[in-house]
């Protein structure tokens, strides 16, 4: 036996577990196919949006809170400037969809927050043109997670920890046996007594059938943009912002860098038949549907991209993470299939899954993320 655990993918999910698990025990193993952070992770692109109101189950609410005093603990623990407290914006129609649905969970979760009139947004957040029929629900708890930050300094922690971390080692398969769970890679195996298996985009070769059937890789794009005026979009004036109004979508965050404010189209992750080829470049369209926004929504940013790429991730059908053992299995842990929104999670995420997948704890009520949802239907 050479290990309690080991954790494939040490990216946004696998580098906080891995770190969460060094904390509850030793015999710890990380594996990684290329370095920490490498360029084509999912959790490439210099930031993620954190924020506590939002659409959807409510159920994601203790997690998000959990996970927001995790940063903060990572950041105690590493001396590394990780969260970024802003602030953020959720702007659309008044009567529209979009915010009927996110104050319809902000009241189940009670999260704090306050409703800025067109009126109150032009005067304390001028930054934004807004339509006529727009508002927007302010979150004073939201901010910009660094990614590549986040994840190489929760790899550090759990290093420190006594966590053992193999960079540049591909797991091509992994075989349960009575004992344990064999992992290899190339010539190389080991054998651990639980798996997580964390490796986004990649996890799907790992996975059984009935999960294969359901998930489905997909390319999501981001841009930058340069601003007219650098001091109207720092941190300090400028909150992370999702935008939903008619026709028209966006999200994005401050200059965290001085330099280049992120807004990027929402809701356009394509599927894509292999993680490894994903195209980095955008296409013509692409192009012009960010720029023609960019230009509605913020006369204050040059109209021009100067910076783009895409990564890949791993989305279910259903957009709910996979959390939990595959099969019958007690050895094999699942954390994959964000679908595009794990990051502000992932430290909340981790913690869950390194808890469970070493019997120390088990979550009630997250039943609608265990991958046997899939196999019962």
């Amino acid at each position: 036996m050479d290990g309690k655990l080991a954790v494939i993918g040490l990216g946004s999910i696998g580098s906080m577990a891995l770190w969460q698990a060094s904390r509850l025990t030793d015999s710890i193993a990380g594996f990684e196919a290329h370095s920490p952070a490498h360029g084509r992770s999912a959790a490439g692109g210099d930031t993620r949006l954190f924020r506590m109101i939002y659409r959807g189950n409510p159920a994601y609410y203790p997690i998000l809170e959990r996970s927001r005093e995790l940063w903060t603990e990572l950041e105690a623990e590493t001396g590394q400037d990780i969260f970024v407290r802003c602030g953020g914006l959720s702007i659309g129609t008044s009567d529209g969809p979009y915010l009927r649905s996110l104050l319809e969970t902000t009241r189940t979760t009670g999260a704090e927050h306050r409703i800025l009139s067109r009126e109150e947004m032009a005067e304390r957040y001028p930054q934004h043109n807004l339509r006529a029929d727009d508002i927007a629900v302010y979150d004073p708890n939201a901010g910009a997670l660094r990614t590549d930050r986040a994840v190489t300094a929760a790899i550090a922690a759990a290093e420190a920890n006594g966590a053992t971390i193999n960079n540049n080692t591909p797991i091509e398969s992994i075989t349960e046996t009575d004992d344990g769970v064999v992992v290899t890679s190339g010539d190389n195996s080991w054998t651990f007594e639980r798996v997580i298996v964390a490796s986004g985009a990649w996890s799907k070769r790992l996975m059984p059938d009935y999960l294969k059937a359901h998930t489905e890789t997909r390319r999501i794009f981001l841009s930058w943009f340069v601003a007219r005026d650098a001091e109207q979009f720092t941190p300090e004036r400028f909150p992370i912002f999702i935008r939903i109004s008619g026709d028209r979508s966006m999200y994005g965050a401050p200059a965290v860098d001085g330099v280049t404010v992120k807004a990027t189209l929402d809701g356009r992750g394509a599927p894509t038949p292999e993680a490894d080829s994903v195209p980095r470049d955008l296409t013509k369209a692409e192009i012009a549907e960010t720029t023609e926004t960019v230009a509605e929504f913020f006369p204050g940013l040059i109209p021009s991209i100067v910076r783009s790429d895409a990564f890949p991730d791993l989305f279910t059908s259903d957009s709910q993470p996979l959390m939990g053992f595959l099969d019958e299995s007690n050895r094999i842990y699942s954390a994959t299939g964000f679908s595009g929104a794990g990051f502000k999670m992932a430290s909340g995420y981790g913690e869950i899954a390194a808890s469970e997948a070493l019997g120390k704890r088990w979550f009630d009520g997250l039943d609608f993320l265990r991958p046997q949802r899939f196999q019962e239907s």
